[in-house]
């Protein structure tokens, strides 16, 4: 038999993890935690993503990652969060595995997620943004299928989680579980190969509201940067370009 295969598409700092946890807390999936993530950084990319420990046992080629998903999806439904950039344009010319997926999207505002990008890993490309790749994802899928995406916003979810996670569960075919935003505090196992990137969510129990100090911190430390480092605010300005076209569907 054949399960659901759902995949939020993402961009780095985008509150993904978090999301996924959610996801994982429903219970009734299973979740992989950017498992082409493998085949970008150990076989197409020109860098070494920092904070990736690699796991031995996991499939380091597009092809093996692909076949792993489907092999799981034949025992139950699947999600996984993983970042358009690992997959395009080669998923393009696999469309049995294209139309196996519920895909949906997952954007942060861009500032936010540069800043907290670049704090970890100032040494990021522009392609590692993240968004035009998501933008180049969904609208092949929009040419195929004649239909938008399902898009979510990091900051609604924050404001109103219930709300938007729920309509988000209808637009993907999963039943409501308000329950799932709450959840213990053991980290799933997967995160350890990349907790570098995670400390905040893997000690969190919940999805906590934003601030309006935290608001007006970003807005300084982007500031701050593109004054150190003026190439980001062009890349801001490229890939804002991109999400601003994905932003028109968001739920």
């Amino acid at each position: 038999m054949n399960y659901p295969v759902i995949a939020l598409w993402s961009h780095p700092r985008s509150m993904s993890t978090a999301f996924e946890r959610v996801m994982r807390a429903r219970g009734d999936l299973e979740c992989l935690h950017e498992p082409f993530m493998y085949d970008y950084y150990i076989n197409r990319s020109k860098r070494t993503m920092p904070h990736f420990d690699a796991e031995d046992q996991h499939p380091r080629n597009y092809e093996a990652i692909r076949d792993m998903i489907l092999e799981k999806a034949e025992r139950g439904p699947v999600f996984f969060k993983d970042m358009s950039y690992y997959v395009v344009p080669h998923i393009f010319d696999d469309p049995v595995f294209l139309n196996r997926i519920t895909h949906s999207f997952l954007l942060r505002d861009l500032k936010a997620s540069i800043v907290s990008y670049a704090k970890l890993d100032p040494d990021l490309t522009q392609e590692e943004i993240g968004i035009e790749a998501q933008w180049r994802l969904a609208e092949f899928l929009m040419k195929q299928n004649g239909s938008g995406p399902v898009v979510v916003q990091s900051e609604r979810i924050r404001v109103d989680p219930h709300g938007q996670m729920r309509a988000y569960w209808n637009a993907v075919g999963l039943a409501d579980r308000p329950e799932a935003l709450n959840w213990d505090d053991n980290a799933p196992k997967d995160w350890q190969q990349v907790s570098g990137w995670h400390q905040d969510v893997m000690s969190s129990k919940t999805i906590r509201p934003i601030t309006a100090e935290q608001e007006l911190e970003t807005e300084a430390n982007f500031d701050r940067l593109i004054a150190e480092r003026p190439h980001f605010q062009l890349w801001h300005y490229h890939h804002d370009a991109f999400q601003r076209k994905l932003l028109a569907f968001a739920i």
